[in-house]
């Protein structure tokens, strides 16, 4: 059972991150006090506000913390089953509240409009996900699926399973979209030759590629404004 005696009493009023929000609002809190409130209590042995900034030091940054799975988060000394219950659900909310802006009838007008859709979901991920989204005449997105995880090359992700997708949901067109890892959205070579190989056979089948997104930490490229589609 975690420690409950702590609920902030021991730090300063003018320092407790609650009641700073409710004076100044949320955006005039630093990432370590908005991870305090989340904790609502630290140990015997530190504040919420000292056990939030030695979570946000150990982890490196919020797009580690994001990433956390309950065991890495209970590996943290002061973080228990409760503790980590309540952080996964804070950032899982986060997660959901992006995709409910997006709607379910979001149009595909710009590159833009398809980055949006998938970059919080992208941003943070460790391993490289190639997703496609699949889209309607009218250029509503109808339908995404995630087609491939591991490293991008010519043999992971196979025109054949593409498309085969893109007509079991009636599309018209498709965006391809996959993530890098280290932040960076600059294409790869093979990125590149990928990119040409689903061009070729959406031709081929008559279900254009419309643009090939790669995910980064925040950034995005796309690969028809680059020229390759």
């Amino acid at each position: 059972m975690e420690p409950q005696s702590d609920m902030l009493r021991d730090v300063p009023h003018d320092e407790r991150p609650r009641e700073r929000m409710m004076q100044y609002g949320a955006e005039a809190l630093s990432h370590t006090e908005l991870l305090a409130i989340l904790l609502r209590t630290g140990t015997k042995q530190e504040s919420a506000v000292h056990l939030a900034g030695k979570i946000l030091k150990e982890c490196g940054s919020l797009r580690n913390l994001v990433d956390m799975s309950m065991d890495e988060l209970t590996s943290i000394k002061g973080i228990g089953p409760a503790k980590a219950v309540q952080l996964r659900a804070g950032i899982e909310l986060g997660r959901r509240l992006t995709k409910s802006r997006n709607g379910e009838q979001t149009i595909v007008r710009k590159p833009q409009d398809a980055a949006d859709f998938v970059m919080e979901d992208l941003r943070y991920l460790k391993k490289e996900h190639f997703v496609c989204l699949f889209l309607n005449t009218k250029n509503h997105i109808i339908a995404r699926e995630t087609l491939s995880i591991g490293t991008l090359n010519a043999s992971l992700v196979h025109p054949r399973e593409v498309f085969r997708a893109a007509i079991k949901c009636s599309s018209a067109s498709i965006i391809c979209v996959h993530n890098h890892p280290s932040g960076d959205p600059q294409p790869s070579p093979e990125d590149i030759v990928l990119t040409e190989r689903l061009k070729e056979a959406g031709e081929l089948v008559g279900i254009e590629v419309l643009d090939h997104l790669v995910i980064g930490d925040g950034r995005f490229i796309s690969l028809k404004e680059q020229g390759y589609l």
